[in-house]
């Protein structure tokens, strides 16, 4: 029997640190069971006991790992790195550096998380330079991966390159994709244009079904299963798309509770609208 595949958590992460980590710890092992996977969570002991008790959650499914170090949500990233070694972000991170784990997950700072997980884990692994945060997209046609998101503000034509290879493989490794099909955000700067040009040609000797540029509006469409861009664009694309469900969220409440008749019909509709 081969050894389960130990996730390691940053369980101080987010807003609300254990108390949402442990309870996702828990709705994971709902979902899936718990066989094959192992979760290492890294925290406040006395608080992470406290939640897995309340959870149910033995000890041979979380280990934990005490530190009282946090890296603060505001934190700013070279700061996280120079102050941030011993908490338990650095610590998740390094464990998959030791090889112990064979992931990382935070809901913690972004930036510290990319700045700390880029000096310990490097980018050696097949020459790539930058990471890159990638959306899994709702569309039309199943999930369309969009990368950069918000890691890079700004980014050349080679770097663009690389997001494509890595949006690749991730479609391909977590939706899936056979052969996944990709575009570039069409924004009109000369990297987009010179990476564009590269991929069209087939210049950096890569097998990718690219597609050529494609707009905003393709990508809930899911017109190509990867949305390459930079950073500072994904991330505003990213952001109004979630303004905007937030807004039609909040309408259809309004409409649904506008009156009795309206109340009625939502209650009709609930199957359809859940």
């Amino acid at each position: 029997m081969s050894s389960p595949i130990l996730i390691s958590l940053d369980a101080m992460g987010g807003d609300h640190g254990p108390s949402v980590v442990v309870p996702g710890v828990r709705d994971y092992r709902r979902r899936h069971g718990g066989e094959g996977v192992r979760f290492l969570l890294h925290g406040d002991e006395t608080a992470i006991r406290a939640e897995m008790a309340r959870y149910n959650l033995a000890e041979d499914f979380c280990i934990v790992r005490h530190t009282d170090k946090v890296v603060a949500m505001d934190e700013k990233p070279a700061t996280a790195m120079r102050r941030g070694k011993g908490s338990s972000l650095w610590n998740a991170i390094e464990a998959v550096k030791s090889g112990e784990a064979g992931a990382v997950v935070s809901a913690g700072n972004t930036g510290a998380l990319m700045a700390i997980s880029k000096l310990l884990l490097r980018m050696s692994a097949h020459g790539l330079e930058r990471p890159a945060i990638v959306a899994s997209w709702p569309t039309h046609r199943g999930i369309t991966a969009v990368l950069d998101v918000g890691a890079n503000i700004e980014s050349d034509a080679e770097q663009l390159i690389e997001f494509a290879i890595m949006g690749e493989a991730f479609h391909a490794a977590v939706h899936g994709g056979v052969r996944p099909t990709i575009g570039i955000l069409n924004v009109g700067s000369e990297e987009v244009r010179e990476a564009h040009r590269v991929l069209r040609a087939g210049d950096a000797g890569l097998n990718l079904d690219y597609r050529g540029f494609v707009e905003g509006t393709d990508i809930a469409k899911g017109t190509v299963d990867v949305v390459v861009t930079d950073g500072f664009t994904g991330n505003i694309a990213l952001k109004t798309a979630e303004g905007v469900a937030r807004y039609i969220s909040e309408l259809m409440k309004e409409a649904l509770t506008s009156s009795v008749m309206a109340r009625s019909g939502a209650l009709l509709a609930l199957p359809a609208l859940k």
